[in-house]
Order: structure tokens, then sequence, then C-alpha cells
């Protein structure tokens, strides 16, 4: 029997660990992945070529996020969350919020303007590769999705206004729009987080301070749909009503279940991007001072100088 018209069997047996990580290949996910894979390695190989270096870190980062996207959209769990409301919001979790942190931590942007190539002049090119980069790293389209005003309440409307409306039935009840529906997913967390993680340069860049304020404005209302959910007396989403009798769950039951992933999983992502937000400050403070003491090496710290005597004035005179 089909589940939401788009080939999905509604007689899958209960849920376990082992049955959820079955590879089943989705052919969208599964393409999208290796060409990811591909490209940053073609990046990687070719910086490495010229003779320039890129840390290691990053490329493991990058690599742990792709295979975080598969992991929820190539295995059984991505037909599992078709019936099962906690399995999907496994999925949404990850590629939402976990992938995109990896994914961003890997450096991606950067790593494309060093790796691809610029116009050639003596050809009468006017813009290569990596100026038409440039050019949309600077555009208006581009300082508007990146803009905490855009991405906050984009963040939070995809789950309230998904969830809630009868438009996560609609993309339910085909394969286009499930897809669809998980790629919004992951490019909302990857806008959403591309300003806050500061890693790749984009239009907004704020201090450290403000990146941590970012983020905790969108986190609590995780936690707050996921409460919603637990606390509802009744099935609040159509397609997971009436689960599959071989499944061995009740809608509620299920739901709960859903809720609690959702409240729980909102901490994980804000733990990782404070890690990250206080060693790029530690290190950023760090190469400001070292950039001060040489600076002091170079004119004999005439700024130091100049404070003591400007101190000194301010001493009353006899």
């Amino acid at each position: 029997m089909d589940h939401g018209g788009h080939g999905m069997t509604m007689d899958l047996p209960p849920f376990t660990v082992a049955r959820g990580l079955e590879f089943t290949g989705d052919p969208f996910f599964l393409v999208g992945c290796l060409l990811a894979l591909a490209l940053y390695g073609w990046g990687v190989v070719r910086l490495r070529r010229r003779g320039d270096s890129w840390p290691a870190g990053r490329t493991v980062s990058f690599a742990v996020g792709v295979a975080t996207v598969a992991l929820v959209m190539c295995t059984a769990l991505n037909e599992y969350g078709m019936v099962l409301f906690s399995v999907h919001m496994v999925q949404h979790m990850v590629i939402s919020m976990l992938s995109p942190i990896l994914l961003l931590l890997g450096a991606p942007v950067t790593l494309a303007l060093r790796a691809l190539p610029s116009a050639a002049r003596s050809q009468g090119m006017r813009k290569g590769p990596r100026e038409l980069l440039v050019a949309l790293l600077h555009s208006r389209y581009v300082r508007v999705i990146t803009h905490p005003a855009f991405t906050i309440p984009l963040f939070i409307a995809s789950l309230y206004a998904l969830y809630f409306t009868p438009l996560f039935d609609f993309l339910m009840g085909s394969k286009a729009g499930h897809i669809a529906m998980m790629v919004h997913f992951l490019a909302v967390g990857l806008v959403f987080f591309w300003p806050i993680m500061g890693v790749d340069p984009g239009p907004h860049r704020p201090g450290y301070v403000m990146r941590m304020l970012e983020l905790f404005a969108g986190m609590p209302f995780h936690a707050f749909f996921g409460i919603a959910l637990m606390m509802a007396s009744e099935p609040m989403v159509d397609t997971y009503a009436d689960p599959p009798a071989s499944l061995g769950v009740s809608a509620l039951s299920d739901q709960t279940a859903a809720g609690g992933i959702a409240w729980a999983f909102s901490e994980i992502p804000s733990v990782l991007v404070l890690i990250a937000l206080v060693f790029q400050w530690y290190v950023t403070e760090q190469r400001q001072a070292r950039r001060r003491d040489r600076k002091a090496d170079r004119d004999g710290d005439k700024e130091l100088a100049a404070y003591n005597a400007y101190l000194a004035s301010l001493q009353p005179r006899e």
C-alpha cells in the first residue's frame, strides 16, 4: 500500500535503528551528496597542486556534514519518515540544524574563492567564475537572505507555518514536494547559521556577542514547538494521524516522541555553535594581540608612550 502517493510502502516492520540505517540510496540526495564531495575535493586538490594548504579539519567537517545528509535521506530513515512523525523529526532536525553547521565549518565559500579561476584578462574576459561568485556575495539578494531580519523569521516559520498548516500535508503528498521540503530545511539552516558561524565571507559580519544573540533568538522556538507537540491531546498533522498497524505505534505516542526530539535536539546545535564562536573569538583576540605586539616592536610602542603622556597630563601640577 502506498503512502502519500509516491511509492512509499506502508507495510514496514516496526522501527529499529538497524532497519532505519539500511542503505536505500535516494537518487536525488545521493547524487547531490556525491557532487558536493566531488566539487569540494576538486577545490582542495587544486589548492594543493599549486602549493597552497587547506586545513584538514575543514575537509573533515564538510565531509561529515555531507554524510549526515546522506544518513537521513539515503537510508530507510527516509521511508520510515514518511509514516512516522518521530523519524521525520529526526530527519528535519539533522538536515536543518546539524548538517548546515558541519558544512559551514568546512568553509566551502572560502574554498571556492581560492580555487575558482579568475578572469583571463589576456583573452579579454571581464568576469571569470571567481568574479561571478564575488559579485553574488555582494549582491542585494544575498544581503537580504542572510540578514537576521529575514533569517530568524524564516527559521521560525519553517516550523510553525509548515507543520501547523495544510502546507505540510500538501508537500508530503508527492515525491517532488517531499524533496523540495527537505531541500528547504537544508537551505534555511545554511542561511541562518552562515552569518552566525562567520567562517566564510558574507555581507553580514556582526560581532561575536551579536552572533550569540542571533543564535539564541531562533533556538528557543524549536523548544516551544517541541513542547506544543508533546502537550497536544490529539494528532496535529494529518499525514501522521493514522500510522500503519505494522509499526505497532499510536499516532499520539509517535507525535509525543517527535515533540521530544524537537525539544531535545534544539540544544545540540546551540552548544556546537557556541563552542565554535568562543574558539573563533579566542583565535581573533590572539591574532589581534600578535598584530599589536608587532606594531609596537616596529614603532617603539608609540601608542603606549602617548597614552602614558596623556595620563601624566591629567595629574594636578604643583
